[in-house]
């Protein structure tokens, strides 16, 4: 068996040949992408968000009372809270991972500097830390005095008095690299703030770049609007036991509220991941129906060939060609193909990688992906012309008798 005879055999079939390899390189360069997207979404379902996510419980309370003082409501709140049996620790916060309420500010280096880095600020009641279940890997928690109100949502001037924060490992690293964050001051407003802690991890409540996803800051500011989320830890078979009598508790002990999405911490990030989930479910569904289109032309293709072919197949039997040098014939036949197609995929793989960097902000595709794609495709082919090879190898040499 050569090359010539078989690109001879070919030429005789261009239109057909080329509409086949257009096909393999468009799903060549259309599963990569949709590979590597699927990849980088499920990473960002298992990302780590730094919270006890299995032992947390979850209710927002919003009070309707315009006088109201937030501050000794929420006292009330967290002591009939802490008073269910079960509960280890109660806080009143602001955000959390995965609940969309991310108030983000720069942070700079000096008064009136370039911002390095942007980074969403968590704040909470005494006992956050040990609430949410964070790791301090450095430093110290806030001291009982360290804390002042929040202040308006309009202004947030409480963030002016407090004196201390707690940083993230991650954020700590891009703001001093190599150096230890302890005791530096950064500038989230106009007035330093002095580093005393840093927690290993903290994911930010919406969705950021790899990166970023852990830039955050936790301050010593009391939340005093009228709407708060109330976290209760408790061990892991407790949670919709306390969840139901924590809202039991609050109704009884202030009427005019509205209590909203009582839930666990997994039922939070269930919810934020659901669109991302759809996304996977789609693309593979996509990819795949992608593979089957293209194994059925590639099959389709190789069938009609062996039909049309019999009569050449059975004078090559007749001639001394065995079903072995048969069935190499249209696998090569098929590879050159296939080849041609995935590498032109290749090419345009990275062409519409380009193009979702550039409009959606997609990372650069890495060529490990290129590679399995040029392969699976490789072995699609063969696979789906195995069958029709198969039959054009079982073609007998009588055949080139009485075919006219």
């Amino acid at each position: 068996m050569t090359l010539p005879p078989i690109v001879a055999s070919l030429t005789r079939h261009k239109l057909t040949a080329l509409l086949l390899m257009l096909q393999v390189s468009f799903t060549c360069a259309i599963v990569c992408n949709v590979a590597f997207m699927i990849v980088d979404r499920v990473q960002q379902l298992h990302q780590p968000s730094g919270v006890a996510e299995n032992e947390l419980a979850l209710i927002d309370s919003t009070d309707l009372d315009e006088n109201a003082q937030p501050l000794v409501r929420h006292d009330a709140d967290l002591a009939a809270l802490r008073a269910i049996a079960g509960v280890k620790s109660v806080a009143a916060v602001d955000a959390l991972p995965f609940n969309h309420r991310d108030w983000s500010n720069g942070i700079a280096l000096v008064q009136d500097g370039p911002a390095p880095a942007a980074a969403t600020a968590f704040n909470g009641t005494p006992g956050e830390l040990a609430t949410l279940g964070l790791h301090l890997i450095e430093g110290r928690d806030f001291l009982p005095n360290e804390y002042v109100p929040l202040g308006s949502a309009h202004d947030w001037n409480g963030i002016d008095q407090v004196p201390v924060v707690i940083v993230t490992r991650a954020l700590a690293d891009k703001l001093f690299p190599g150096q230890d964050p302890l005791g530096k001051a950064i500038y989230p407003n106009e007035k330093p703030v002095r580093i005393v802690g840093v927690v290993d991890h903290l994911r930010r409540p919406q969705a950021h770049g790899s990166s970023d996803s852990d830039y955050a800051t936790l301050f010593p500011l009391l939340p005093d609007a009228n709407d708060v989320t109330y976290v209760m830890r408790t061990a892991p078979q407790d949670r919709e036991r306390v969840l139901k009598q924590a809202t039991e508790a609050l109704n009884r002990l202030h009427t005019n509220r509205i209590l909203r999405r009582a839930q666990t911490f997994e039922q939070l990030r269930a919810d934020f991941f659901h669109r991302d989930r759809t996304m996977i479910a789609l693309l593979m569904a996509a990819a795949l129906g992608l593979l089957i289109v293209t194994a059925l032309g590639i099959a389709g293709l190789a069938s009609f060939w062996v039909q049309q072919r019999r009569r050449s197949i059975g004078i090559r039997r007749a001639v001394g060609a065995t079903q072995g040098d048969i069935l190499r014939y249209f696998q090569f036949e098929n590879f050159l193909i296939v080849s041609t197609g995935v590498a032109l995929g290749v090419l345009l793989a990275y062409g519409l990688n380009m193009l979702l960097m550039l409009h959606y902000e997609q990372p650069r595709l890495p060529v490990l992906y290129l590679a399995i794609g040029a392969l699976a495709l490789g072995l699609l082919g063969q696979l789906a012309v195995l069958g029709p090879a198969l039959r054009a190898a079982s073609v007998p040499p009588v055949v080139a008798t009485r075919s006219t």
